[in-house]
């Protein structure tokens, strides 16, 4: 009968009294740091991003820099980053499966580190605009390797409630950065390359508690964990990991890739994202500028002071549509993300008219129902082909088309601030918001086919 016994049990010690509580225990425990260093760290790059919309305000009053770095060079370099940023949001994610997220993470940082420290010492063009390559390559590495991270240690049914959650991290970011910057380039130091070292030494520091406390997955963070809660681990991060192909995929790696093209919400939502992603980031990245040119008695930290209230608003957004789809809709995606476009479309052909009263509350007021609408519809987009849409196997490749398209429309809200009059830019903002709606009203009643009616 001795032969008859387990043959793993003398290769397993028992689990003691209250091991499984203690597993859990420490599961949760994972989980909530995991949240908040991967929350930190992706609000930590926009310290870094946000420099050059600072520093803007500065390099266009600095004389020395008359007639080279103008509003137009700005734009073109704008334009230089978010090509490089869109380049880098296809290959990222690639490379956080084969190496893990915390190293690409990490170069991505250090990348980011060193080119605002290096658009901190020199204003010469062709530096900075080499920086800038950098500097959008680097950032590009931050939201696919942490998305993955998170789904590592969140199982498929949290995944939503918490990603929602976690999302806020951008829109935090975007709010946060550019007021801390503005205090210490144009009150502390007195010098707008202070904007691009600052945000280097606060990104520093972010990087020190990511490398402290994040771990790739939880085999790795907790590794005396059972047996059973180890398998338990491996389980929900298998089923996390939608992105990973089937055999047939790897044996075709494009497969996904044509099948996500022949797909046409993934097409209708990448059309609509490339439409809304100028707006978003035209007041992302010139909003300092914009506000100064209609309302120049506010002075430089005020203008960087009074689009808080685009990045306020942005932080409910994602929340607020993610229960308004869930509850009132009904889990339909694409209803209330066309309400929110029709705001859009309304609050930015109103922008020139409204702001021309010249009130500092006015211009918040707009800017934040603006914020409100583009990333309440930025969020349901981004996510509705991956969790959605987006096929068991090609989830991840449908997100990153769609998020693809999106960085290629960032471009041109990158560069037109620098080339057009305010009418014309928020005019033609506001039709490309109403193309957007346009294009997704047809799918109003349209659910997935995974999910039931």
């Amino acid at each position: 009968m001795a032969d008859l016994a387990p043959q793993s049990v003398p290769h397993e010690p028992p689990v003691p009294p209250g091991g499984a509580r203690a597993a859990l225990r420490a599961a949760a425990r994972w989980r909530r740091q995991i949240f908040a260093v991967t929350w930190l760290a992706y609000a930590g790059f926009y310290f870094v991003r946000q420099a050059f919309a600072v520093a803007k305000l500065g390099i266009l009053d600095d004389p020395t820099l008359h007639g080279v770095l103008t509003e137009r060079v700005l734009g073109v370099l704008d334009a230089v980053y978010l090509a490089a940023y869109a380049v880098g949001q296809f290959l990222w994610g690639m490379w956080a499966d084969r190496f893990g997220p915390r190293v690409v993470v990490t170069v991505g940082m250090l990348g980011a580190i060193a080119a605002a420290c290096t658009m901190g010492v020199s204003s010469a063009l062709l530096v900075f605009g080499g920086a800038l390559v950098v500097q959008g390559l680097s950032q590009s590495a931050g939201w696919a390797p942490l998305c993955k991270n998170m789904g590592n240690f969140f199982p498929v049914h949290t995944r939503g409630r918490v990603l929602g959650l976690w999302s806020t991290n951008y829109a935090f970011g975007g709010l946060a950065a550019p007021p801390f910057l503005a205090w210490w380039a144009y009150q502390v130091l007195d010098s707008w390359h202070a904007a691009f070292l600052v945000g280097a030494a606060t990104l520093a520091v972010v990087l020190v508690v990511f490398l402290l406390f994040q771990r790739d997955a939880p085999p790795d963070a907790a590794p005396t964990a059972s047996k059973a809660t180890a398998s338990n681990a491996a389980a929900s991060t298998a089923a996390a990991s939608t992105s990973a192909p089937p055999a047939a995929a790897r044996r075709a790696p494009f497969a996904p890739y044509r099948a996500a093209l022949r797909d046409r919400m993934v097409l209708t939502l990448g059309a609509a994202y490339f439409l809304l992603k100028p707006a978003r980031y035209a007041i992302l990245l010139w909003g300092p500028v914009l506000v100064s040119e209609r309302l120049p008695a506010v002075g430089k930290v005020g203008a960087t002071v009074i689009p808080i209230s685009f990045g306020a608003a942005g932080v409910l957004a994602p929340m607020l549509i993610g229960w308004l789809s869930d509850t009132v809709f009904r889990s339909r995606r694409v209803p209330p993300c066309v309400l929110a476009l029709a705001v859009l479309t309304g609050a930015l052909a109103l922008f020139m008219p409204l702001t021309a009263t010249g009130s500092a509350v006015v211009m918040m007021a707009v800017l934040a129902v603006i914020g409100l609408a583009v990333y309440a519809a930025d969020a349901m987009i981004s996510c509705v082909a991956a969790v959605d849409f987006g096929s068991a196997g090609g989830a991840g490749t449908a997100a990153g088309l769609v998020n693809g398209c999106g960085s290629i429309g960032a471009v041109l809200g990158g560069l037109l601030p620098g080339f057009l009059s305010g009418t014309a830019l928020f005019h033609g903002f506001a039709g490309a918001a109403l193309m957007a709606g346009l294009l997704l009203l047809p799918h109003w009643n349209r659910r997935p086919a995974t999910r039931s009616s």
